[in-house]
């Protein structure tokens, strides 16, 4: 494996305690794409993402960094090109939103540095793009789920980096608006170039909007590639253990998973109200 990529991992085994949950999983991330990671739950799916940020430490093999093992290189000097939103964060109490948008900007700031106009201009331009802006005033726990997780991904922005990993994006989102968060993170890779992975649950979003696909299974990797080479529906039974159908996605043209399922019998009609009386 060469050093391609700006983020990959060789033969990466990681753990809990006495549970091993990914296996010697050898990956190169696309400089400049989006990646996603599918998988049924408990795959290993956010524990490989907390990998990647160096939130776990390595069992076995190594995440490099520019060609660097990741631990081995200072806190700070990874923060300010590699961003995270992990899932559920947890904000501190009382604290408002364009405050903690802000704290995206501490990588970038030194023990005396003030704030300035960049980080201004940075945190203005995140609240806008995740449409906050008419929030910064509001305390972050008083916000909807959907509200938070708008203005966590406003924080993620704001850092400004060139690598970033989102667990699970769209969690507490309605539908439009899992929509209008997938839009923005690929109109921000294709305006800034901004090398994005997350772990999505929906396969359907998840071969609308990637790149680049890693469909994991038990803590390896199943298949790996381009949507059309990764969903088809030998590799759907086997990562998901479902039946099922892949037809084209006539908005996308990416592939469009139809689960069989099981046969249910047509239900008999209902009675109507006049006739029950």
């Amino acid at each position: 494996m060469t050093h391609s990529s700006r983020l990959q991992t060789r033969e990466l085994t990681l753990g809990y305690a006495d549970r091993q949950v990914v296996h010697e999983v050898s990956v190169e991330i696309p400089d400049g794409k989006v990646t996603v990671v599918v998988g049924p739950n408990a795959c290993g799916k956010s524990t490989l993402l907390k990998g990647l940020a160096r939130l776990v430490r390595p069992r076995g093999g190594v995440v490099l960094l520019d060609g660097e093992a990741i631990h081995r290189r200072p806190t700070k000097e990874v923060a300010k090109v590699l961003g995270l939103l992990p899932q559920n964060p947890v904000a501190p109490e009382g604290v408002v939103v364009a405050d903690l948008v802000g704290r995206g900007r501490h990588p970038h700031q030194g023990v005396f540095t003030r704030w300035t106009a960049e980080d201004r201009a940075a945190v203005e331009e995140a609240m806008v793009l995740t449409d906050t802006y008419e929030l910064a005033d509001r305390a972050v726990d008083e916000l909807s789920g959907g509200q938070r997780q708008r203005v966590w991904i406003a924080m993620a922005l704001a850092q400004g980096t060139d690598l970033l990993l989102l667990d699970e994006p769209t969690t507490y989102l309605d539908v439009a608006h899992q929509v209008e968060m997938l839009d923005l993170l690929v109109e921000l890779n294709a305006r800034r170039g901004t090398t994005i992975v997350m772990v999505l649950h929906d396969l359907n979003l998840s071969a609308r909007y990637a790149d680049h696909l890693v469909a994991l299974h038990a803590g390896r990797i199943v298949a790996e590639g381009t949507p059309a080479e990764v969903v088809t529906e030998d590799v759907v039974r086997t990562v998901f253990g479902l039946d099922n159908r892949v037809i084209e996605d006539p908005v996308s043209h990416t592939p469009l998973v139809v689960p069989v399922g099981r046969h249910v019998p047509a239900r008999p009609a209902r009675l109507d109200h006049q006739e029950l009386r």
